[in-house]
């Protein structure tokens, strides 16, 4: 979805034709994959960070072009919403002092774009899901400019016959209805992408989707929609609701969503794309010049567009990713399941967690997913996005006893899920020192069951408890989640609740532009 794309409208030969390519686009896969052409083991990884523009007051801005201007950097690009940006960090090899790196690279892009978005009154924000964020923000007029994503709001509207409702139901309950797709701005995540060989791609895919119940449940940090508290992660719902092309109708006979878990273990790279094809009709029907078959019978290598089109737009968390680089093909695992935030500590503590474990899971000989069912990891996404830090998973019993049990997420972590993440960060060779640190932060956010959604929702109430009404204390707390992000700190030593602004009034200095506290800071509003 990166690519321009410009049209004046689809008929009825434009989606057949399409379709017939992406026919031919899979049989060049399986070729490919046949004649073993793809790029050998390189153990490259690569992030995304989503981002939120905000104001000194915690509201956002629609300013995400005059930033990008202002930033002038082709590591920063536009994202869905004019409140939106993205940064994109080069691939690198796993190994090594990597996460360090990663993490000195990442403080200096953001801490650029911050000051040069405070030219313009605005300041970066890492968050799942902005507070302060509402119904009212989220209209067409507020969709990036770009040609693409006008054209697929149309193709998902017209697709969907219908407005779009979102409704979900937790803490409180969040009812919406929208003429527009633009309510997908308000989810900003953490994209992780592994490189890896087709042998490998099954293993490390199905490791992925055993592993995202646990990501949620560890990185949680999205727990308000417009205004209302819902569900800890509340990205995964929202994000459904607002790119479903079904109506009621379609939903009740089990057509699948364009964005889904999956349903099955996979036992190679070409189901997932498959799949894609058989079940999703197309949203943007562009088809190439290239004929990908007789590339590959001139002795070249397809680049595949319409399967790559195609498949950016069946929203997998753990979605396949063919790529094209100076004629050599690869395969990508890109996971998708983390929200943005809280601060850049945080993010690479939850990547290294997530590249060992998942390093680990694919090596074992005795792989989980023959272990454990599928729908079980299905009900561990969904148990994490609703309760977070808080969730129970079901996960196999140790041994060869065999079936599976309930299990405190935390526990889980603490006692089976470190050590094998410490162990596959071994094999990929990473630094000790940046092994034990970043770790040390996923241990320390599960003793203390912090993750930025509970310290969200605990500093919201106390801010209510203080006398603020819902918008002010919503503001308040991304204030000083925003103060407190500049800082580095992760967010498991941040100040419990917010207490300190809450109490005091003061913040922890001019990071966002202005000194304040909670309370201070909205009186003079």
């Amino acid at each position: 979805m990166g690519e321009k794309v410009a049209t004046d409208g689809f008929g009825p030969a434009d989606r057949q034709r399409y379709r017939r390519k992406l026919q031919q686009c899979l049989a060049g896969l399986a070729r490919l994959l046949a004649e073993q052409r793809f790029d050998r083991p390189r153990n490259l990884m690569g992030v995304e960070i989503e981002l939120n523009l905000a104001g000194p007051d915690g509201l956002p801005r629609m300013l995400n072009e005059a930033v990008l201007e202002k930033i002038a950097s082709s590591d920063f690009q536009t994202e869905l919403g004019m409140f939106n940006l993205e940064v994109n960090i080069a691939p690198r090899r796993l190994g090594g002092h990597v996460f360090d790196r990663l993490a000195e690279e990442l403080r200096t892009a953001l801490g650029y774009a911050d000051r040069k978005a405070a030219e313009i009154d605005a300041g970066v924000v890492m968050i799942g899901i902005l507070p302060t964020l509402s119904q009212e923000d989220l209209v067409f007029e507020n969709l990036s400019s770009a040609d693409r994503y006008a054209l697929l709001n149309d193709q998902i509207l017209t697709a969907r016959g219908e407005q779009i409702t979102l409704d979900i139901q937790g803490v409180e309950r969040l009812l919406h209805t929208s003429e527009s797709i633009i309510a997908e701005a308000a989810c900003t995540s953490v994209q992780l992408h592994l490189q890896v060989t087709p042998a490998r791609f099954p293993a490390v895919w199905n490791a992925a989707q055993i592993v995202a119940g646990v990501q949620i449940a560890l990185g949680a940090n999205s727990p308000f929609v417009f205004g209302r508290e819902v569900w800890r992660e509340s990205r995964p719902p929202l994000f459904q609701q607002a790119t479903d092309t079904r109506p009621p109708e379609l939903q009740s006979q089990g057509v699948r969503p364009r964005t889904w878990f999956g349903e099955r273990w996979v036992d190679s790279v070409y189901d997932l794309f498959e799949e894609n094809v058989r079940y999703f009709p197309s949203l943007l029907p562009l088809c190439d010049e290239e004929d990908p078959l007789r590339v590959l019978d001139e002795g070249g290598v397809p680049q595949l567009k319409e399967l790559v089109l195609h498949n950016g737009t069946v929203y997998r968390w753990n979605r396949p990713v063919y790529g094209w680089v100076d004629g050599v093909p690869h395969l990508r695992v890109e996971n998708r399941v983390l929200p943005a935030g809280p601060t850049v500590t945080d993010v690479l503590a939850n990547a290294a967690f997530y590249y060992g474990l998942v390093r680990s899971l694919a090596d074992d000989p005795r792989p989980l997913w023959k272990r454990m069912p599928f729908e079980d990891a299905e009900a561990n996404f969904d148990a994490a996005c609703r309760y977070g830090i808080e969730a129970e998973l079901r996960w196999p019993r140790p041994g060869r006893a065999g079936g599976t049990a309930t299990r405190p997420a935390v526990r889980l972590v603490l006692d089976e899920l470190l050590p094998l993440a410490a162990a596959g960060l071994d094999a990929w060779h990473v630094a000790p020192a940046d092994r034990d640190f970043y770790l040390g932060v996923i241990e320390q956010r599960c003793r203390r069951r912090v993750n930025g959604a509970s310290w969200q929702a605990d500093t919201f109430h106390r801010a209510l408890e203080s006398g603020l009404d819902r918008e002010a204390a919503l503001a308040a707390t991304t204030r000083r989640y925003r103060e407190l992000m500049l800082t580095g700190e992760p967010v498991h030593t941040w100040p419990a609740g917010g207490a300190e602004g809450v109490a005091a009034g003061v913040g922890v200095g001019a990071a966002a532009g202005r000194g304040e506290g909670l309370v201070e800071g909205l009186a003079e509003e």
